[in-house]
């Protein structure tokens, strides 16, 4: 097997599903001589504050190193990082986009820079979303297109909730 990041996501969600999580998020860094593995999991379908916990972080870390070092695909120096998504999570991948239509997102697009938008649907193709911008246009992007996106919360002392069935967020206002 390669060691190409497209491979390597291949593998690692498949294995990363059989323990019975979702990996949400995985970045490769560091040098050839020591490569940085960060990946981000959760449980499929998870609502907030019913996320992985750290000792299945751990777990999941010890099985794909056990994996990573009988392989040797990443070299015997490598660094391993498996944490939650947190909160803001990455959408990443088109499941993510689907899941969360109706949620705003922080993402950067061309012309527009980091921004804030409402997801309206995944393209029937797989490879684009259309999203609303704060100017109320909507338009649709080739993901390859769509850089770091990540769920939009706002910190204002409350609980975030999903959607309404309007796609429009929870009332904060008091009114």
């Amino acid at each position: 097997m390669s060691s190409s990041l497209a491979d390597l996501t291949v593998e690692i969600r498949a294995r990363v599903a059989a323990l019975g999580y979702e990996l949400v998020d995985l970045r490769r860094s560091g040098t050839a001589q020591r490569v940085r593995l960060q990946l981000r999991l959760d449980h499929p379908d998870s609502a907030p504050g019913h996320g992985i916990t750290v000792d299945q972080c751990a777990e999941a870390s010890r099985a794909l190193e056990a994996w990573l070092d009988q392989s040797g695909l990443l070299g015997p120096r490598y660094v391993l990082e498996v944490s939650s998504p947190g909160i803001e999570r990455p959408v990443r991948w088109p499941e993510h986009w689907a899941r969360f239509a109706g949620h705003d997102v922080r993402v950067r697009l061309p012309g527009h820079g980091r921004t804030k938008a409402t997801i309206v649907a995944l393209g029937d193709d797989r490879a684009s979303v259309t999203l609303r911008l704060p100017s109320g246009e909507t338009s649709t992007w080739p993901l390859e297109q769509v850089k770091d996106a990540t769920l939009a919360v706002e910190w204002d002392g409350t609980r975030p909730l999903p959607p309404t069935a309007g796609g429009a967020g929870p009332d904060t206002t008091g009114e």
